[in-house]
């Protein structure tokens, strides 16, 4: 309760200020010139100002305007105010042949008019005889508010002001982190999450940090206020900023009044949009939690891929806010006015040019998320770069190739270009692996076939991945000038080892020909050399090549 009592002590000025200011029709501005209210004898009129006083009213003249009438006024007063040579009793009245005029010693300040009279409604030497009593009375309080004795007066109650500000904010920082700990104590364990049914709406860490940022806010607002007041407080002891010190409170409560008044006026349309913004994270939520639902199975739809689950969503949520918006915009405050409608246009104008091959990336992705052209974990190839598809997003698609290298790929190059999917049927059907030999034409065809698929058999035993059924089989490609082109074909359910696939197809080749004594002629001929190009058995495990486990080296295969 006594921290309670202090934090009211505290704010009470300050609250009461700004009270003031709400309740104050206009604020007069010191050190400046405030422009008279209309009237039917003056449509043009200023207030001469002197420091915060406000002296008289003058309307504007041929040469001058009321504004710049007062101010050069006030601006000869204060000069005349502030050299003290000249005494106050020197204001007088006298006549010149321009008119009835108030001179401070032999420094003219003003020269009373007709229209002067006219617009205070009496006559001029009556009007003039005024005025230099005032400027008078407004000479005696301008010096008396620069003695040397007030000032310093004024200024030991500034430091006193601000020792207390001082002596005030610290204990206050402190009673803070103890009622924020205190507060945590109590409520943290009390506030719950936001929930319907099963779905969670709002998470109860997000709870507990929204009450938190209102308390750390109204601490803030607090502090704001305090110091607020202490510059209202401080800035009113001297006379050069008293005049921004009542400016101050006007620049600050003005643009409060006129936003509160705003808000007031919009109340209707703020509504509706709180009630549009709760309709439309309602249905979000419902077309999240249906998509979720399709995910996991609990829903099925006739011909839609579980894999166009989320891509839709992101859609279906992309045409609902669209549409909130459409909705919301005729009720959003200021949207009718030129500065707003030209703001969105400079945006969009901006958005349309800058974000082309963005769009169309965007398009690319949707296009071949519906086209299932591929998915994650398939071996693909485009533009010449293989790998297994880790992940795909709005703008790009991410693989990783068999020597662990990260591919990102524009989806516009992926749909305008050509896709391998080597995943897509591997698992039903096979992949089928395939490499050429070129063999001459003096060795028999049957001999070639039968050693190639003697070469994949064996291929079939050292690696699982390569498979048995369906069969390997062999095609004679071409019909060379100098050979015959040779190709092997065998299956496999593994797109990922496919290079490894292939590196055990070769080793086999190599060894099954050499073992039979049969020169491959790939890649050209040009003659036959006088000893054929084989590798001898004995020579298969020259060092470095470590010899097999137990058993003579070379493969064991029956002729």
């Amino acid at each position: 309760m006594t921290t309670l009592k202090r934090l009211l002590a505290c704010a009470l000025p300050a609250l009461l200020i700004v009270g003031q200011a709400f309740a104050q029709d206009e604020a007069p501005q010191p050190a400046q010139v405030q422009s008279g209210a209309r009237s039917e004898d003056a449509l043009d009129s200023a207030i001469v100002w002197i420091d915060d006083q406000p002296l008289f009213r003058v309307p504007g003249v041929s040469t001058y305007s009321a504004e710049d009438r007062a101010r050069r006024i006030g601006a000869r007063i204060a000069a005349a105010a502030a050299d003290r040579t000249i005494p106050k009793e020197s204001v007088r009245v006298v006549e010149t042949e321009t008119g009835t005029q108030i001179v401070a010693g032999e420094h003219p300040l003003v020269i009373v008019r007709e229209a002067d009279a006219a617009l205070e409604g009496s006559s001029v030497p009556r009007l003039a005889a005024a005025y230099a009593t005032r400027i008078q009375q407004g000479i005696e309080v301008f010096r008396s508010e620069r003695e040397p004795r007030r000032l310093i007066r004024s200024g030991l109650y500034a430091l006193f002001v601000t020792l207390v500000l001082v002596f005030v904010l610290w204990p206050l920082r402190l009673v803070r982190k103890r009622v924020q700990a205190r507060f945590a104590e109590r409520l943290h364990a009390r506030v719950a999450s936001v929930s319907i049914r099963s779905v969670e709406l709002i998470e109860r860490e997000r709870i507990w940090g929204i009450v938190r940022g209102m308390t750390r806010g109204a601490y803030l607002l607090l502090i704001a206020s305090i110091i607020f007041a202490y510059l209202q407080v401080v800035l009113q002891l001297f006379p050069w900023t008293r005049g921004i010190a009542t400016g101050f409170l006007g620049y600050l409560a003005d643009p409060l009044r006129h936003i509160v008044l705003a808000a007031l006026g919009f109340v209707p349309n703020l509504l509706f949009l709180a009630v549009l913004f709760v309709v439309t994270r309602f249905v979000l939520k419902a077309i999240h939690l249906f998509a979720s639902s399709i995910e996991s199975g609990a829903v099925t739809l006739t011909g839609f891929d579980p894999e166009w689950t989320w891509p839709t969503y992101k859609l279906v949520r992309v045409a609902v806010i669209a549409f909130a918006v459409i909705v919301a915009y005729p009720y959003i405050p200021g949207s009718q006015s030129l500065a707003f409608k030209g703001v969105s246009l400079f945006v969009g104008v901006l958005f349309s040019l800058g974000s082309s091959s963005v769009i169309s990336n965007v398009l690319a992705g949707y296009t071949m998320t519906y086209r299932r052209a591929f998915k994650i974990g398939d071996r693909i190839e485009v533009d010449s770069s293989i790998g297994e598809v880790v992940e795909t997003r709005l703008l790009v698609t991410h693989l990783r190739t068999a020597k662990n290298e990260e591919v990102i790929l524009p989806n516009s190059l992926i749909l305008n270009g050509k896709v391998i999917n080597y995943s897509s049927i591997a698992k039903r059907q096979g992949l089928i692996l395939h490499t050429t030999v070129g063999i001459g034409y003096e060795t028999p065809w049957r001999q070639v076939e039968a050693m190639l698929l003697a070469a994949a058999a064996a291929a079939s035993e050292r690696l699982p991945s390569l498979l048995k059924d369906p069969k390997p089989f062999v095609l004679q490609r071409a019909l060379g000038d100098f050979c015959i082109t040779y190709e092997i074909n065998v299956y496999t359910d593994a797109p990922g080892a496919m290079f490894a696939g292939y590196a055990e197809l070769h080793r086999n080749i190599l060894d099954v020909f050499n073992e039979y004594g049969v020169q491959i002629m790939t890649p050209a001929y040009e003659g036959d050399p006088e000893q054929a190009k084989l590798v001898p058995k004995d020579q298969w495990y020259t060092a470095p090549a470590p010899p097999p486990q137990g058993g003579t080296p070379g493969p064991d295969r029956k002729r």
